[in-house]
């Protein structure tokens, strides 16, 4: 049983994301770390990071959703979780924004920006941002992982 438990990860590598409230796009980068905890010793054997935007638009029947990936790190390193002891590795996300066209629209000149700011009030667009990083273990089918919500500061906004 103990052998089934530790394939499918109970009772094994716990992994928590912490991070900022808030990053700046003008930045570029949001900084964290990835706390480790086991009941059990274990070995990381890689962490896989992510920064996504949920960008929904529309409203009902006519709602659209899409997701974009805006940053991405993979970290090739073995860690040693011991039992009952965490571990903390710090990371820094490099992330680019991606632009909808109303708001390439907005950034020409102060009164585009008006325009486009009613304009997606109208159409209901909203922007969601996440950060999720998934580690995988040594010994086990299912990978720890964990997602947060960020909120990004556009440029020109502080």
């Amino acid at each position: 049983f103990g052998k089934v438990k530790k394939w499918l990860g109970i009772e094994g590598v716990k992994l928590k994301l912490e991070l900022p409230e808030m990053a700046f796009e003008e930045v570029g980068a949001v900084s964290g770390q990835i706390v480790f905890r086991s009941k059990h010793a274990q070995t990381v054997t890689s962490i896989r990071v992510v920064m996504i935007e949920r960008y929904t638009r529309g409203r009902g029947k006519e709602k659209l959703i899409d997701e974009y990936l805006l940053g991405e790190i993979n970290l090739d390193k073995r860690i040693e979780v011991p039992a009952e002891e965490p571990i903390a590795v710090d990371f820094t996300l490099p992330f680019e924004m991606v632009k909808a066209p109303i708001d390439e629209f907005a950034s020409r000149n102060f009164i585009n920006k008006g325009i486009a700011k009613l304009a997606k009030t109208f159409r209901n667009t909203k922007s969601e941002y996440r950060i999720e990083a998934e580690a995988k273990v040594e010994g086990t089918a299912l990978n720890p992982f964990d997602r947060k919500s960020i909120e990004i500061i556009p440029i020109g906004e502080v």
